[in-house]
């Protein structure tokens, strides 16, 4: 189990994006808070990201953490999944 303070942005290698569970268990870190804060942009984010590399039980995920979100929170969860696909 991790102790002390993950940093997603800078740890994360290039390659996994390549890797849906990757992204599958990022989602689950930020919606859970186990290693972070509980950030449900950045969950929907990742579950969104995860979805479209073929995990279709991140879409439900999505769904409900959706559900605990305003239109503009999931907006800008939308707008960081097309960043970060534009940027790798």
């Amino acid at each position: 189990m991790l102790q002390g303070f993950l940093n997603t942005e800078t740890a994360l290698p290039i390659e996994a994006g390549e890797n849906p569970d990757v992204l599958f268990d990022l989602g689950l870190l930020f919606a859970s808070g186990r290693g972070a804060p509980v950030d449900l942009v950045a969950a929907h984010k990742w579950f969104n990201l995860a979805a479209l590399k073929g995990r279709a039980d991140a879409i439900e995920l999505r769904r409900e953490i959706a559900a605990q979100m305003s239109a503009e929170d999931i907006a800008a969860a939308q707008r960081e999944a097309r960043a970060w696909i534009t940027s790798h």
